[in-house]
């Protein structure tokens, strides 16, 4: 399959999930997530914040977890700039309340930007990946330009509620990650 039919195929499986399906999911990545990553060195995790309406994994879930848990790591999150239409990063920040954006995505109007060089781990959205830590976004490219600027020992990590797809063709731009993980299982590369 190409990455365009990949795209089609997992958002369909992901639409097609009842609520329950979707809660219970997110509860086991969440759980899997605590259970299986060292957090000990991390002083910067970014994220993303998931688009509801295509049921991404809630990483709203990992946040508060990491709030409560690991107050001391600092947390960002990205947001499209509409000049450059590229990412740009901020901290979440308590008093500065996030807006939906056009494409729905929960977004800091402003903040304090965050260095890319001070990022440790990041949490990569996905529509599919394979046995070689290679993604299927949703196409814009926003995340492997972003990856790939990222500092070389930055952990990079996806969340998926499937297993691995049997290959993805890649080009050139392509990241690929270090470790995915699903509510069943983590996978390292």
């Amino acid at each position: 399959m190409n990455k365009q039919e990949l795209r089609k195929l997992y958002l369909q499986k992901r639409a097609l999930l009842t609520s329950i399906e979707y809660e219970q999911l997110n509860n086991r990545l969440c759980q899997n997530f605590f259970a299986h990553l060292d957090l000990s060195t991390i002083k910067v995790l970014h994220t993303f914040l998931p688009i509801k309406k295509f049921k991404e994994p809630d990483t709203w879930l990992i946040i508060d977890h990491l709030k409560k848990e690991f107050p001391e790591i600092r947390i960002s999150v990205p947001k499209v700039s509409a000049q450059s239409n590229d990412l740009e990063h901020f901290y979440i920040e308590e008093n500065i309340p996030l807006h939906l954006s056009n494409w729905g995505i929960p977004e800091p109007p402003v903040g304090t930007k965050t260095d890319l060089f001070h990022i440790d781990m990041i949490l990569v959205p996905l529509l599919a990946f394979d046995t070689a830590g290679h993604r299927v976004g949703y196409g814009k490219g926003f995340y492997d330009k972003f990856l790939s600027a990222l500092p070389s020992d930055c952990k990079k990590i996806g969340l998926s509620f499937f297993p691995p797809a049997k290959s993805i063709e890649i080009n050139e731009h392509d990241q690929a990650l270090n470790i995915v993980v699903t509510p069943d299982q983590v996978f390292t590369f």
